[in-house]
């Protein structure tokens, strides 16, 4: 057995919903994911470029739009913020520079999803 055991790229992230079919919705229809498949009423997964997003209800201790960020990489944040915008997510904050690095600048945005979790959009401009 490894002894010194690292952790590689996400396979899956679980983000806690109060109903899954409009949360599906909403991940699928204005964000854009592909539907994998669903598990039962209160579960169904996404594809993001590789990595699986679970929606669940509140299992245990979990609460509602308390989540973990998301953050999807994009081009152009801009324009796929605006056009996120008008396909209904809810604004929460217009792309901006958040940090000038030696070789490019991060911009994020942010957005909602209808439980309130907070969903990011990143892009690295040269």
């Amino acid at each position: 057995m490894d002894v010194n055991p690292k952790l590689s790229a996400i396979r899956q992230i679980a983000i806690t919903v109060s109903d899954v079919d409009k949360a599906l919705a909403f991940y699928r229809d204005v964000l854009g994911l592909t539907f994998l498949f669903s598990a039962g009423p209160n579960l169904a997964f996404l594809d993001a470029a590789g990595t699986r997003i679970m929606l669940t209800t509140p299992q245990g201790s979990g609460a509602i739009g308390q989540n973990s960020v998301l953050y999807f990489k994009v081009s152009d944040i801009a324009a796929v913020h605006a056009a996120l915008v008008e396909r209904g997510a809810k604004d929460e904050r217009a792309p901006q520079m958040a940090a000038k690095m030696p070789d490019h600048e991060l911009w994020t945005g942010f957005l909602r999803d209808p439980d309130g979790n907070l969903v990011g959009l990143m892009e690295e401009k040269p």
